[in-house]
């Protein structure tokens, strides 16, 4: 955009570096979906959720249930394996490790050795299948390599956040095998001493954290009319509703997260809805978690650096949607804008010009921050 003075918060990976990961991407994208549809006898199906199409393998279980295993959204290159696995052609599949050791040498942003273990774990028991979805700074890390960018700042984290909301019915109906994946059991074998955490006043979280405190990992869902962490059986884990989080899993895609030579497929949010979902989250950040505030903004400002170079028109539909679900989140919207000024004032600047908050109207929205109603949580769309 013309008259910008600040450099926009990213800078363009090498051109080798984009078609390699473009290749790994793919690469990987094809043996997720031979390893999720072997030796299951069934269909692919597809399914319009809120405008947007997902792709399902559907068989039917031992106990005869009809069950589904998402494999991501409809895109030209899932299209593609589907049609080569329908005419029975199988590619190689044997660079993978090649392929990520490249993108790593050629300046692909990594997620650490020890991360990649839980979140690989995590896809061995099913949970990506499932459809769930990894958010937080993680995602943004696999966002960097999808766009072809690395981000030059708010990315370091030792947290490892986790969605088990997915694009279809259910997290059950999503499982490839089972209606009972054990997520518990999936990380507790990991061996790494991450445990449940607990609170003498509410009992269990839904968080798993090391002995040493060096790792954690947050499980999240969709906020519904109460707040509070509630046991979800099917995957064996408590969950805490997030409030305002469907907004940034209605539109999810599919990438790559690298560490080293090994890579894996995983769900994320769309990039400019995590942005804005995080714009919103930031009202929320009460003063004692002011590094988390500077962490999400510069997240923000990354993605919307990038946005408005590469995708404005998609930021402005994305801004729309948000500024039109009412007034609770509105509110939050004024004051993640303040936040977002105090570290990237352009930024800040040029978003509320596109969110149509003149500083007056946002003075006015700031006003009363009173508690959303409850029909500004959508529960996510059902499949």
């Amino acid at each position: 955009m013309h008259g910008r003075t600040q450099p926009p918060l990213f800078d363009d990976l090498s051109l080798s570096a984009q078609t390699n990961y473009a290749e790994l991407v793919e690469q990987a994208q094809a043996r997720m979906l031979d390893r999720s549809i072997r030796d299951l006898p069934g269909s692919f199906n597809k399914k319009e959720i809120k405008g947007v199409h997902y792709w399902y393998w559907q068989f039917r279980g031992l106990e005869g249930k009809v069950r589904q295993s998402y494999l991501g959204p409809d895109d030209e290159r899932l299209r593609e394996l589907i049609r080569q696995r329908v005419e029975g052609k199988r590619g190689e599949r044997d660079g993978l490790a090649r392929l990520a050791g490249a993108c790593t040498a050629l300046g692909c942003i990594n997620v650490t050795s020890q991360h990649f273990k839980v979140i690989n774990r995590l896809a061995e028991h099913g949970f990506f299948n499932a459809g769930g979805v990894l958010i937080g700074t993680h995602a943004f890390i696999a966002m960097s390599n999808m766009l072809g960018v690395r981000w030059t700042g708010g990315w370091s984290t030792n947290d490892i956040d986790i969605d088990v909301t997915h694009a279809g019915e259910n997290v059950s109906l999503a499982l490839p095998t089972n209606a009972n994946a054990n997520v518990h059991d999936a990380i507790t074998s990991l061996g790494m001493g991450l445990l449940p955490a607990k609170s003498i006043t509410t009992g269990p979280a839904a968080t798993y954290i090391s002995a040493k405190g060096e790792m954690r990992i947050d499980l999240l869902t969709v906020a519904g009319r109460s707040d509070a962490v509630y046991r979800h059986e099917p995957l064996n884990v408590n969950l805490e509703p997030l409030k305002f989080m469907e907004f940034s899993l209605e539109k999810t895609t599919q990438t790559v997260v690298i560490s080293g030579e090994n890579a894996l497929v995983v769900n994320i949010p769309s990039p400019i809805r995590y942005a804005l979902h995080k714009l919103v989250v930031m009202a929320e950040r009460q003063e004692q978690f002011r590094t988390k505030v500077a962490k999400d903004a510069g997240q923000v400002g990354s993605i919307v650096s990038y946005a408005l170079e590469r995708s404005p028109q998609a930021l402005k539909d994305a801004a729309v949607d948000l500024m039109s679900r009412g007034k609770g989140w509105r509110s939050r919207v004024a004051i993640g804008l303040d936040h977002l000024e105090r570290y990237h004032p352009l930024m800040a600047k040029e978003l509320s010009a596109i969110l149509k908050l003149s500083r007056d109207s946002r003075d006015l929205q700031r006003r009363d921050i009173e508690p959303p109603d409850a029909d500004d949580f959508d529960s996510r769309p059902k499949g």
